[in-house]
């Protein structure tokens, strides 16, 4: 992955949760694709990349109790867990890079808006959509938010893939059907503002 675990720990290890640029307090994109899914509270979901975001948080708010987190960065899980308390017993957290990350198991959901942006080679790109096919079930949903191609070359001093509605759509139409593709802006803590493509899909049956 474009970026080690060194790096990713660094990141965290020397800013706050309100100084990253990916940082919003409330996943509202996310949530609402997910919730228009229309999956029971107790489907399995996956947050790829999910480290310090509030998802997971969220998820469990409203009473989602099948909820796995996996980031590159123990720091960035470590934050997460301290600031959900005893609620974070109720997630499933796993360290590990995405590159080579096995899942042990099938999704209802699974959601991205923070790693696969970062998997530059074409390699990699392909290695992470055979896992993601996989581990969804038939029937089973994939959200994506990627930088859009007016979105930042680079973050946190890395690479990053930029990708249009229409390129994550050709990415995934031999499996997936597309429910929905936008751009959004998002604002960073700084001020400034970052266009992603958010897209959800359902695999077919």
């Amino acid at each position: 992955m474009n970026g080690s675990r060194q790096h990713w720990d660094k990141v965290y290890s020397e800013k706050a949760p309100t100084e990253v640029s990916w940082y919003e307090p409330m996943p509202q994109i996310s949530l609402e694709l997910i919730r228009s899914c229309g999956i029971s509270k107790d489907a399995a979901i996956i947050d790829i990349g999910g480290g310090d975001s509030f998802l997971a948080e969220f998820l469990i708010s409203l009473g989602y109790t099948n909820v796995t987190v996996v980031d590159i960065s123990s720091k960035a899980i470590a934050r997460a867990k301290e600031r959900m308390c005893e609620k974070a017993d109720e997630v499933k957290w796993i360290v590990a890079d995405v590159s080579n990350f096995e899942p042990e198991r099938q999704y209802d959901l699974w959601h991205d808006r923070a790693a696969f942006h970062f998997l530059t080679a074409g390699q990699e790109k392909q290695a992470y959509l055979e896992k993601l096919k996989n581990a969804v079930k038939p029937g089973g949903y994939v959200i994506m938010g990627t930088f859009s191609e007016r979105g930042p070359e680079k973050c946190s001093g890395l690479e990053v893939q930029r990708y249009s509605v229409n390129n994550l759509c050709q990415l995934f139409e031999k499996e997936f059907s597309m429910l929905n593709g936008k751009n959004v802006d998002h604002q960073t803590p700084s001020g400034k503002s970052q266009n992603f493509t958010f897209c959800s899909f359902q695999k077919k049956q």
